[in-house]
């Protein structure tokens, strides 16, 4: 008698979880690095284990948390439908990988969800590489609401916090998008490039601090949003909110706090109460980064008062204008 694939016997103990009650509807599933870690398999085993339950009905895909149980009255997915296109393919694997991350990418789990062969998805989409860019592109595929507001600060403001909702609503998309040095051909993200570049003309600047500006302001937004990529990540692995963890945390905290070896952190919120929230952190920094932009706009185009370069005089190699698409 042949033994039974791994994915399917990893799936049959979810499914027993689901029917004993053990996994209620809404409760999270193991993800997938969970799974190769209780498990002992292949990352792509546990995409298929995953794919399965998801074919069944039994489990769905929610952004920024995983993969959870599926209500007992959901509708079962329909059958998957073969006439596969490109534009279907993108939009299965950004609801994917909004769910669960990019690791749980590949060309053969978007296939199995499709329920068609890995070589039927590459007559659409040629490489991961390619659908990783292709998922960017879709993103990037639109612009700030609203009538443009005056002022070149204003204007700043509004890109910039534009494209922090991008990576707050995918969270991958930051790591993707994190090369400066090798841009790679991409419109829709060069179109928002362009926005920023068109807030700052005409404001004295070189051509250089009109660029570090702007890679500047992309670099400080991708590297908070690297935060909410760790932090769904996190959630994804110990099934904990970031409250939950400080509260199991808080007596190790405590205990390091009080040795004496730290008085200023110890001492730093006694009057009053902190809690670390993103979008404040994000909106602080930008206020700040824009203060310094300020600053450099006062100074004639990088000239300090004695006629001087400026610090943001230097040259420039390479063309940095566009962002580089990786698939790390």
């Amino acid at each position: 008698m042949a033994l039974e694939p791994p994915y399917l016997r990893i799936a049959g103990d979810i499914r027993r979880r689901i029917a004993s009650g053990e996994l209620a509807p809404g409760a999270r599933v193991p993800s997938t690095r969970r799974i190769t870690q209780e498990w002992g398999v292949a990352m792509a085993t546990a995409t298929k284990a995953l794919a399965a339950l998801n074919r069944e009905g039994l489990v769905r895909a929610v952004p920024g948390v995983g993969t959870v149980v599926a209500d007992a009255g959901r509708e079962r997915p329909p059958a998957p439908h073969h006439g596969l296109t490109r534009d279907r393919v993108v939009r299965a694997a950004l609801a994917l990988v909004d769910a669960e991350g990019l690791a749980a990418l590949s060309m053969r789990r978007v296939a199995t969800d499709f329920g068609v062969s890995t070589m039927a998805l590459y007559r659409h989409v040629p490489s991961r590489s390619e659908l990783v860019r292709l998922m960017s592109e879709a993103v990037f595929d639109g612009e700030p609401q609203g009538p443009r507001p005056s002022g070149w600060r204003a204007r700043l403001e509004r890109e910039a916090r534009w494209l922090w909702g991008l990576y707050r609503r995918h969270p991958w998309l930051a790591r993707t998008m994190a090369g400066l040095t090798r841009p790679m051909a991409s419109p829709h993200a060069m179109r928002y490039t362009e926005r920023v570049l068109g807030a700052l003309k005409g404001l004295g600047l070189t051509p250089a601090q009109t660029i570090h500006i702007h890679l500047a302001l992309l670099g400080y937004a991708q590297g908070v949003a690297a935060a909410v990529e760790l932090e769904s990540q996190a959630r994804q692995d110990t099934g904990m909110t970031p409250e939950e963890w400080m509260a199991s945390n808080e007596p190790r905290m405590v205990t390091v706090q009080t040795a004496g070896a730290y008085p200023l952190l110890s001492t730093l919120f006694e009057q009053e109460e902190f809690e670390l929230e993103l979008d404040e952190l994000f909106a602080f920094g930008l206020a700040r980064m824009l203060d310094g932009v300020a600053a450099l706009v006062e100074r004639s185009g990088g000239q300090d008062r004695r006629g001087r370069p400026g610090p943001c005089d230097v040259s420039l190699s390479g063309g940095t204008l566009g962002h580089v698409v990786t698939d790390k």
